[in-house]
């Protein structure tokens, strides 16, 4: 009887249960806060990137869209997307995010007819809106969990300015 009082009373083997019960909190947090990290740096590279092509897209000439369609010229597109993507007109920089495509970068044209300012003598104000939608790389998705539908967005207009 003696022997079973001191064998409930033994702490040897409490600190592997305190281990086998903190072990996943510390690994979710620890896997969540480098998700979080993650997420945050890709939607940054992301915006980043939108913002570029949206500037770059404001400082081509305006001969490079036309009001009347409100489309943009194919090589101005190109280039514009090529910008968004990797930060060089040609393409010839590295990609911001792995497996952003070309098909995720949308440039649409507006125009607003004006007769005052810079626009005065081309008669309409163009506007360019570039959005994308990439999918979010996740670093717990290589770890075999179903990430498919993250994404990240963005979108910035510009006026063009035609310089």
């Amino acid at each position: 009887m003696m022997r079973l009082v001191t064998t409930l009373k033994s702490e040897r083997g409490s600190a592997a249960v305190e281990m086998a019960l903190v072990l996943p909190m510390t690994m979710a947090l620890i896997f969540g806060s480098m998700e979080a990290g993650n997420y945050m740096l890709t939607q940054h590279k992301v915006i980043k990137g939108v913002r570029d092509g949206a500037r770059y897209a404001a400082r081509l000439p305006f001969s490079s869209y036309d009001c009347e369609t409100e489309t943009v010229a194919s090589s101005a597109e190109e280039q514009i997307i090529a910008v968004t993507r990797s930060g060089q007109p040609d393409g010839s920089g590295m990609v911001r995010v792995r497996d952003w495509d070309a098909d995720d970068v949308s440039v649409s044209l507006t125009c607003a007819n004006t007769s005052t300012g810079i626009y005065r003598e081309v008669g309409a104000a163009p506007r360019v809106l570039v959005a994308t939608r990439v999918r979010y790389p996740s670093v717990l998705g290589s770890l075999g969990f179903d990430t498919d539908g993250a994404v990240v967005r963005a979108q910035a207009h510009a006026a063009v300015m035609g310089l």
